[in-house]
């Protein structure tokens, strides 16, 4: 009886999956939740040092106002410079414009350019596919948590700066350069309209960034391919002869943001920049998810033991 009960186990207990054929229980959809690309990319020591400087900078903007007495305005199409020291809120609408053309820049390229590539360096991108995760699973978990860290590094500089300035300079309206103040309600729903704003343009770097991070397993080079491809779109901006070509590089409308600070806020420029951004950031984002989808990864050579630990 006993050979006969052991034979009729077998013949009913799930055997191993055949080719093409997925394991019992399997969900694609249960495969990397976002909560767990999340956490990792949380702890990782990047994410925490571009934190602690975008915190740090609201410090060092009002210690640099105490050492060199009231700010100096300069000749800029909106001039902030001049009342960041009124309250608050321009303290914290004058540490957006001080960072918006290069400093937010770094956060968005790192967050998007290094998640896929430092997989890849790491050689542990294989055996998350190997496990098997979904390529485009993959590639959509890994860009939303960028986007979203980004988005984070852009709310957190302003939100800090809110409280320092607060604490340095009093709570009070917004003062306009141009004359007339925002109370601090309108004001608020201006920062957050100038934030929005903010990440929408820099969607161009991120989705720049992403793309070359598909390409390469070299995290620094799709980071710094990024970044340097934004200032040189900035460099072109700045070429007059170039005339009304200019409007189609993304960083011709970095700063229209400004006409939102504004007793009547002017959308036409904020309207355009974006379209700009959008359009340039969706193709790019369809070549990532296309060349994803196609690359080959190959496993590592016979006796080759890569480590698939982070270091950073």
């Amino acid at each position: 009886m006993s050979a006969l009960t052991e034979r009729a186990e077998e013949s009913t207990a799930p055997g191993p999956a055949a080719p093409g054929e997925t394991a019992a229980g399997y969900r694609a959809g249960r495969t990397l939740p976002l909560r767990v690309e999340l956490v990792r990319q949380l702890k990782r020591r990047r994410t925490l040092v571009m934190g602690a400087v975008l915190a740090l900078l609201p410090f060092v903007l009002v210690a640099a106002f105490a050492i060199g007495g009231e700010p100096e305005g300069r000749n800029t199409r909106v001039n902030l410079m001049d009342t960041a020291t009124a309250s608050g809120a321009n303290f914290a609408a004058v540490s957006l414009f001080v960072s918006a053309g290069f400093l937010l820049v770094i956060p968005v390229a790192l967050f998007c350019g290094d998640t896929v590539a430092s997989e890849a360096g790491w050689s542990s991108l294989r055996y998350l596919l190997a496990a098997p995760v979904p390529r485009m699973r993959l590639l959509w978990s890994k860009l939303i948590v960028g986007l979203g860290l980004s988005l984070a590094a852009m709310v957190l500089l302003p939100v800090v700066a809110l409280a320092v300035g607060t604490v340095a300079y009093g709570w009070g309206p917004l003062h306009i350069p141009t004359g007339g103040t925002l109370d601090p309600g309108t004001a608020a729903g201006r920062l957050t309209v100038i934030v929005a704003y903010l990440f929408v343009s820099q969607l161009v770097t991120a989705a720049l960034a992403f793309w070359l991070s598909t390409r390469t397993d070299a995290p620094l080079g799709a980071v710094g391919g990024a970044v340097g491809l934004t200032i040189v779109g900035n460099v072109l901006d700045a070429v007059t002869a170039l005339g009304d070509w200019r409007h189609f590089l993304p960083a011709h409308w970095q700063f229209a943001w400004a006409d939102a600070v504004q007793p009547t806020p002017e959308w036409s420029g904020m309207i355009q920049g974006a379209s700009v951004s959008v359009t340039y950031a969706l193709v790019l984002f369809a070549l990532a998810f296309r060349g994803f989808a196609r690359k080959e990864w190959c496993p590592d050579p016979p006796g080759r033991v890569t480590s698939t630990r982070p270091t950073g």
